[in-house]
């Protein structure tokens, strides 16, 4: 078996060791080492990454009891050097360690447990037995964590012989029956665990929840540690320094700031509206007074080049409801659109001129005996279509 040096010492970042078994995982070479302080991925922690002998480490996995460290290349010989990413190592450390004491904190403000847990390369999680956390118990808990931090409380971990479990005021029982290994911070927390961890809270920095989510019967808790909480409140505090100086006010003021904005936005969108409203009106207006009558009824044809099909059926909208009415509009725009519609009063059926107008354009469409639509064919051959729709119009009021 490998010895695993991370479990006496997470800080040692380089070993040498022996290559006891060659093979791979995947279609990526790998290597069994006698020693590493490689950790592999387990226990919702990613693996640890670095090189052997200069070769990079892409992933550490335990496979049949063996820890296999997953190479980019072929190593030769059997001695070799391994460095680990310290950086990486060190994060995950703090946000492994963070976990417990917001974990411990849950439960001792709410009673809620932690059921699982992913540690992810920008943020981490746990997921908790209950739902509808309120503000201030998030608060609380986030207040509790930080201060366990602060006071520094050292963090040990050691393999508890088996007669001693029942002893221990663990979090949760352990997942194992065997070489069970105990993590705990002095005074607050005891869980099993076979993940690194720093040697005092202190070194956790700051914990910051980020984000609340409601999965079922669970609530999700995402949150940053040290570095992290770091890094994520440089980056808010200059999002808000920008917003001061777009919005010309102080922090205290952005959200009054901000109401006044959405204020003015309504109130511009309404008086666009109303205006948008009366110009489609006074269009339709003009499109009325010259339709062109075919028997005793007026008919409206026009052909847009620019004007968008949900304008064209807005108009065709208002224009029929005015008795003896036929409408026929076309958008010639990237994909053609006719537009027929009739008012109640004129016995015509829409939809067969919507076919006569595609069978001249290639379209095609379908509706209402009121109201028809169609898409598609050729945009220059939209005033024909128009006109072919208008000749139908001209057999149908002949035959009624």
């Amino acid at each position: 078996m490998t010895e695993r040096l991370y479990y006496a010492d997470p800080y040692l970042t380089e070993f040498e060791a022996r290559i006891v078994k060659r093979g791979h995982v995947g279609d990526a070479p790998a290597v069994v080492l006698d020693r590493t302080a490689f950790y592999p991925e387990g226990g919702g922690q990613p693996a640890d990454r670095g090189t052997l002998n200069g070769i990079p480490v892409v992933d550490v996995q335990v496979v049949d009891g063996r820890v296999w460290h997953v190479l980019a290349d072929e190593i030769p010989g059997t001695d070799v050097y391994g460095a680990i990413d310290w950086a990486r190592r060190r994060d995950y450390m703090q946000q492994h360690t963070g976990q417990h004491i917001l974990s411990q904190a849950f439960v001792r403000v709410a009673g809620a447990a932690t059921v699982g847990f992913h540690l992810g390369a920008t943020y981490a999680t746990i997921d908790l037995d209950q739902t509808g956390l309120a503000d201030a118990t998030l608060e609380a808990v986030e207040r509790l964590a930080n201060r366990v931090v602060l006071e520094n409380r050292s963090v040990h971990s050691r393999f508890v012989p088996p007669g001693e479990l029942a002893s221990l005021p663990l979090r949760r029982p352990p997942k194992v029956q065997q070489d069970v290994r105990v993590v705990e911070i002095e005074g607050f927390d005891c869980s099993a665990c076979g993940g690194t961890h720093v040697r005092a809270t202190g070194e956790v920095g700051s914990i910051k929840i980020v984000k609340t989510e409601r999965r079922g019967d669970e609530t999700r808790i995402t949150f940053l540690c040290g570095e992290r909480a770091l890094a994520d409140y440089a980056r808010k505090h200059a999002l808000v320094q920008r917003l001061v100086a777009r919005l010309t006010c102080g922090e205290d003021e952005i959200e009054r700031a901000i109401d006044r904005l959405e204020e003015e936005h309504r109130a511009v969108r309404r008086a666009l509206r109303e205006a948008e409203e009366a110009l489609l009106s006074y269009e339709a207006d003009a499109l009325w007074a010259s339709a062109h009558p075919i028997g005793h009824i007026r008919v409206i044809s026009r052909v847009y080049r620019d004007t968008s099909p949900d304008r064209a059926r807005r108009i065709a909208q208002m224009l029929r409801d005015r008795p003896g009415t036929v409408v026929m509009l076309a958008c010639g725009a990237e994909r053609p659109q006719l537009i027929l519609a009739r008012s109640e009063d004129v016995p015509v059926d829409v939809r067969l001129l919507l076919q006569a107008a595609c069978q001249i354009c290639g379209g095609r469409g379908g509706g209402r005996p009121d109201w028809a639509q169609g898409g598609g064919g050729n945009p220059d051959r939209l005033e024909d279509a128009l006109r072919a729709a208008a000749e139908t119009l001209r057999d149908q009021l002949a035959r009624s």
